[in-house]
């Protein structure tokens, strides 16, 4: 028998085990897909949100900034991609000023004490890049960004090497209660435990009714995103934000942690939980546009794929954490915006509710809280010779070249495949070492993973497990720029607007490395 069976692998889950791996525990963790953070977790917007924009009244609000002050220390022992950048809430209209500072007020009263409003000059001093009609803007000198499936795949290797158990195509499909704890049934093995949390993102509601009386019901939010080539993040210092709207915090414009500019999200209420297997050109479009007006020189050319999230709303407007009616059976479910940023927190909570539970919590001395990087964000790309010369090593060769676009070499692949979580996909190998994450988006090596793969565990995987060739209906680069062609009109000429927007862009980035040498002075970061 377990003593605590995590439903749900996604940042939250794993968040959780790898927290309750610190003690004397048998820990397993269920996840119906076939590898870690397959849900939101993957595909959103990689904020480490500051803390003040959900009300003090909430338990979003109160444990975000909980979450968010342990990002260096996770950075620190795990090594997934975390970098401190600040965050700005923009507003080009003069009376939006009350709001930006209804807002700080919130933000103080979650306990956050890096906020300031910013005036014109203030604001482009550490942005100098953004709209130039920008009035006032809250900063946020704590916000960052972050890789958030190499964060989940982090901490499920960690808590894997700390004697968690992660068991992969496994669906719950019913949850029986013992006199002595719960038998849970999935479609791999079945379970005994003494204690359920329910970390099942979209499906939560769902596992949650399997014991109890509905209390709550999970709403999926979709929100659509573009990405951008390597290199084009780094015009922005901050995360820019748009003013909030009851729907979330609107349209931003960031730099990934890998230098990608990333804009979006939107946010539109579905009526399905199965995750979308695409993306809309009319939706992106709109995201565009609107992420134009915080950040103008875009090229839409270095467009290189747009992808969709579901975030997990629930009807109490709130994340749902706590014990339920069924002793022993624990719910973390509703975690939207700013679930990515509060996972720390939320793991925290969950292990004092399940002591108060009357879980003993004995300290493993063995616990080891360190896991070695994988990859590390390049500042510079090997020369083009090397990576020519390298090419056609062989494949027990660490130095072969697998990923061109992202110089991604056969040893760094296999180390991903040798970490106690079976890799069975070439997708899993991509959010691992960002192989098939450049502008060719794997037409160059996704048969060199898939051979990696082969080699590593003596067997062939599935030749559709990359998405891309699994049947998601994506916007790809030439249609969005047929429809924005389309859209703007005949007298548009793309060609000359983005050679105009490739100038801009490269004088953008000098003129934003100054201002974040001057601000990094300025305030010590």
């Amino acid at each position: 028998m377990y003593d605590v069976l995590v439903i749900g692998a996604g940042v939250i889950g794993t968040a959780i085990a790898r927290r309750l791996s610190r003690y004397q525990l048998k820990i397993a963790i269920v996840e119906k897909e076939n590898d870690v953070s397959m849900g939101a977790s993957k595909a959103n917007s990689a904020i480490v949100h500051g803390g003040y924009a959900e009300a003090n009244e909430k338990l979003k609000g109160r444990v975000c900034y909980q979450g968010r002050r342990q990002y260096a220390q996770y950075e620190e022992e795990l090594h997934f991609g975390f970098r401190e950048t600040g965050s700005l809430v923009i507003t080009m209209n003069e009376e939006d000023l009350p709001a930006l500072e209804a807002i700080k007020a919130n933000g103080e009263k979650n306990g956050l004490p890096d906020l300031e409003i910013l005036n014109h000059d203030q604001i482009l001093s550490i942005e100098p890049n953004i709209n130039p009609d920008v009035k006032y803007a809250l900063y946020c000198k704590g916000a960052g960004v972050c890789s958030p499936y190499e964060m989940a795949i982090a901490l499920a290797e960690n808590a894997v090497k700390n004697g968690a158990e992660l068991f992969l195509n496994s669906e719950v499909l019913g949850i029986e209660k013992l006199d002595e704890g719960f038998r849970v049934k999935t479609s791999g093995l079945d379970f005994t435990t003494r204690y359920i949390v329910n970390a099942a993102g979209l499906y939560s509601d769902k596992i949650d009714q399997m014991v109890n009386e509905p209390t709550f019901t999970i709403y999926p939010r979709s929100g659509e995103y573009i990405l951008f080539g390597r290199g084009t993040g780094e015009v922005l210092n901050t995360v820019v934000f748009s003013m909030p709207t009851k729907m979330g915090k609107g349209i931003l414009v960031t730099s990934t942690y890998h230098d990608n500019l990333l804009m979006g999200p939107d946010a539109i209420n579905e009526n399905t939980e199965d995750v979308t297997k695409g993306t809309n050109v009319e939706r992106l479009y709109d995201i565009y546009k609107q992420g134009l007006s915080s950040y103008a020189n875009v090229d839409p050319t270095k467009f290189i794929r747009s992808f969709c999230g579901l975030r997990s709303v629930s009807s109490t407007d709130d994340f749902v954490i706590g014990p339920t009616a069924t002793k022993g059976f624990i719910n973390v479910a509703g975690i939207q915006s700013p679930g990515l940023t509060s996972a720390p927190g939320i793991a925290d909570l969950v292990t004092e509710i399940l002591e108060e539970e009357g879980l003993a919590l004995v300290p493993d001395e063995t616990y080891d809280p360190y896991r070695e990087a994988i990859i590390e964000r390049k500042e510079e790309l090997l020369p083009a010779d090397y990576i020519h010369r390298h090419l056609d090593l062989p494949y027990d060769n660490p130095d072969k070249v697998i990923c061109r676009c992202e110089q991604v070499m056969a040893g760094t692949v296999k180390d991903s495949l040798e970490r106690g979580i079976k890799v069975t996909t070439v997708d899993g190998v991509k959010r691992r070492t960002r192989a098939g994450m450049g502008y060719c988006q794997g037409a160059f090596c996704r048969n060199r993973v898939r051979k990696m793969i082969d080699l590593t565990y003596g067997s062939a995987i599935d030749p559709l497990s990359d998405q891309q060739e699994g049947g998601y209906d994506r916007v790809t680069r030439q249609e969005f720029l047929e429809y924005l062609q389309e859209r703007e009109g005949e007298d548009f000429d793309l060609t000359a607007y983005a050679n105009a927007a490739a100038v801009a862009m490269a004088e953008d980035k000098v003129r934003a490395a100054a201002a974040k040498k001057e601000t990094d002075r300025a305030i010590g970061r």
